[in-house]
Parts: structure tokens; sequence; C-alpha cells
């Protein structure tokens, strides 16, 4: 059974000083689980983790984060913004971008951070846009067709399909966009790949790092490229049902390190930086939505209604994705009433839970709808005219702080034009 990271008391105290629906964050569960990271690959010297920015795109999270040795991942403009207001700069910063505007590579240019090409026009496109190459690159692999482990741990395959995947180069690419950069001044590379989502299997980074290392082997002996780093990306994921076990970092940094050895060192690559790029794996366990139950409803089903709505978190309603709900004081009692757990927009897929068995739930309830500090407040939208909720950090302390302050309708008007609108004829 998943745990809250508070109490019901604790919650019921934020509660009544923050209204919610608010997203709450655990600052010591985020720390701890950065160093079981940074432990698991400690092995490797220039090891480092390049939190994925896009998960969770709060400043005091990368703050906290960053003091923990960690650098940005950046994908956008307003990102690379963000990682350069938090002092994050130069190689702190990894940008992975696709179909990327040119704006986008010049602040990445001038920041300095790491660029990795998704594609190999985009060798000429960078060019043309900064007015050189810089002399650290990195290129993103895509193998194509079907990436498969059979069956992992829980017993279901883990499988995906790079061959639909919009990002990255093909292999003979690879090898092209290497020789053009190095005709271009390049002197040191980078590898990255990012092959299947959320696995919860210890096999996955293993089996890609293996990928990944034989194919920079060959692309050192094809171009005679000095390959300094490769970035495993992420894909290392969570388990958001009660019961599966999660994934072990510790043997899936062991089982890199074996591939390491086995692939690399013989090749006379031992000096390989490894990089990461996990936001799921970092941060969705120790982020939570939290809603306060206003409705019920009793017609052909039972529904619960939230003051949350999927604006708040949108995963299970664009995804049917399953997150654990547990109604606060009713920890222990028995899961013998069945309902949707639903919110307030216009739409018939804004459910947090269908057909959930959970305890009796009352007007007044408090849920904590887990392992939404990951792609949760950061996919919130402003459809229906609902506005963002606020963010809160709970300190090692137990102490609370708001790190983002909820919208307010003067920020959704914020970008209209009235003025103009009622001085046309």
């Amino acid at each position: 059974m998943k745990k809250p990271f508070v109490t019901a008391e604790q919650l019921e105290d934020i509660a009544a000083r923050y209204p919610t629906p608010f997203h709450l964050y655990d600052a010591q569960g985020i720390r701890e689980n950065a160093r079981r990271l940074k432990a698991a690959f400690s092995w490797n010297p220039g090891y480092r983790e390049y939190f994925a920015v896009k998960a969770t795109p709060t400043p005091a999270i990368l703050k906290i984060l960053q003091k923990e040795g960690c650098g940005c991942d950046c994908s956008s403009l307003t990102e690379l913004m963000m990682a350069e207001r938090i002092g994050s700069v130069g190689e702190n910063i990894m940008f992975s971008s696709n179909e990327t505007p040119a704006e986008d590579y010049r602040l990445a240019a001038k920041l300095g951070a790491i660029i990795n090409l998704d594609d190999i026009t985009h060798v000429d496109f960078l060019e043309k846009t900064i007015g050189y190459i810089p002399k650290r690159i990195g290129c993103r692999f895509n193998p194509g067709g079907t990436f498969s482990l059979g069956e992992s741990r829980e017993g279901f395959q883990v499988m995906d399909n790079p061959g639909d995947a919009k990002y990255g180069m093909t292999r003979e690419q690879l090898t092209e966009a290497y020789k053009r950069l190095m005709a271009k001044g390049v002197k040191h590379f980078g590898l990255h790949a990012f092959l299947a989502s959320n696995t919860v299997t210890n096999d996955y980074y293993p089996e890609l790092a293996r990928i990944l290392f034989k194919v920079a082997v060959e692309l050192k002996e094809e171009t005679g490229a000095s390959i300094e780093f490769i970035n495993l990306s992420g894909g290392v994921g969570i388990a958001y049902r009660p019961g599966p076990p999660q994934n072990d970092i510790m043997e899936i940094g062991e089982g890199v390190r074996r591939a390491y050895e086995e692939v690399l060192v013989p090749a006379g690559m031992g000096n390989v930086r490894l990089y990461t790029e996990m936001g799921r794996y970092m941060l969705a366990p120790y982020g939570a939505l939290v809603s306060r139950v206003i409705h019920q409803k009793h017609i052909y089903k039972e529904y619960i209604g939230l003051d949350a709505c999927a604006a708040n978190l949108m995963r299970p309603a664009i995804y049917g994705a399953y997150h654990h709900i547990t109604v606060m004081g009713k920890e222990n009692a028995p899961c013998d009433h069945k309902y949707d757990v639903t919110g307030g927009l216009c739409e018939n897929n804004d459910k947090f839970a269908i057909d959930r068995m959970l305890p009796e739930i009352n007007i007044g309830d408090l849920v904590f709808i887990h392992d939404a500090g990951a792609h949760g407040f950061a996919m919130g939208y402003n459809y229906n005219g609902k506005l963002r909720s606020a963010e809160l950090l709970l300190k090692e302390d137990g102490s609370v702080e708001m790190i983002r302050r909820a919208e307010t309708p003067a920020d959704y008007f914020a970008t209209f034009d009235f003025t103009g609108l009622f001085n046309k004829d």
C-alpha cells in the first residue's frame, strides 16, 4: 500500500493555511533519492544527472537538485531561461530539443550549454543560426524498429516502438553527422538515446547502455571521433500502482557498470562519462496533488467531485494513467465503496479514477493523489478558464513553504487586449 509522506493531521493544518487544490512536494524525499541515484553510478567518475526540467519546471525544486549536484536537461527557450535564473549555465545545461526554433539554439549557445542535435539537418541549421558549431556537441540516436526486453520481473513485456518516434538520427545518419561535425571543428562528442518510457524493470537501462556503448565504439572506429560522454536519458520509471516493486537503482547502476566494462573498456574508452536525464524517477513519488471533496453524485454510478480537475493533473484524462488515491484519515478503513473520482471540467474524461474501490468518502474529506511530482503540475493548462494551483514544499523540519502561488483571474486575463477590443467601432 502506498503511504502519503504527510499525516492527515499535517495535511489538514496545511490545507487550513493554503486553499486546495495544491501540489505538495517532499524536500527530504527528493534529496535522499538524488543521493541514491548518485551512489548508484558513483563507479563512473564523470557521472552526472541532468534533471529533466520538463517534468517539474519549478525553480525551488531545481535548486534542491542543483545543490545535490544535478544539472538541468532543457528542451525549450523558457526552460533554458529558468536554468539560467537558478545559476545553472555552461556544462550544467544539457539542451536536447526537437524541431528547434532558432532563438532556442541562440540562447543555448550563449549560455554555453551542451547542445544535443536531434537531426542531421540541424548541423547546418545550428551553424547558420549561431554562426559556428560548438567544439563540444552531442547527437541523438534512434535505432528504429521495435525495442523489447521480453518479460520483466513484474511479468509483463517492456516494449516501445522507436521506429514511430520522431526523435533522433538513424545509424547511418549518425556516422555522417559525426563526420560533418568533425570537418567543422568539433573536438568533443556525445551520444544520446531514449527508447522506452516509465520502465519498471532493472533491465532497461543496462540494455540501453549496451546498445549505446556498442554504437559509440563503432562510431569511434568509423570516424575517429573523441566520444567523451554517453547520455542514457530517462525511461527508468516508478510503480504507480501499489504492489509491484520499485526499480532498484543500485542494481540498475551495477548492470550499466557491467556493460561499460564489457564493451567500452576493452575498446579503450574507459574514460567515457555517463549522464542521465531522469524526471519521473527523480520526482514523481515525492509530489502529490492534494484536493478536497466538494460534491457527491448518485446516478448510474457513484461520483466523487473534487475541487481539482484534469487541468491540475492531466495524465489520467489523456493516458488513462493510474494514480493511487489515499483518503486522508481513512488510510486503514476498508475499501468497500466503488467510485469515479472526478473534476469539474466540461469533458467526460476528467476523471482521476474510474470504478476505484475506496473507503466511504464524505464531503470535506482531503484526498492525496500520489506520484504527481513529475509531469503533474508541469502539464497543467487553462481549459474552461481553470487556474493553475499553488505548489508547496514540505521541508525536513516539517514547515511548509509556498514555492509557486496559485494563478488568479488577473493572470488569466493578462494576455488579453480589452482596450483594443472596446475601442473598435
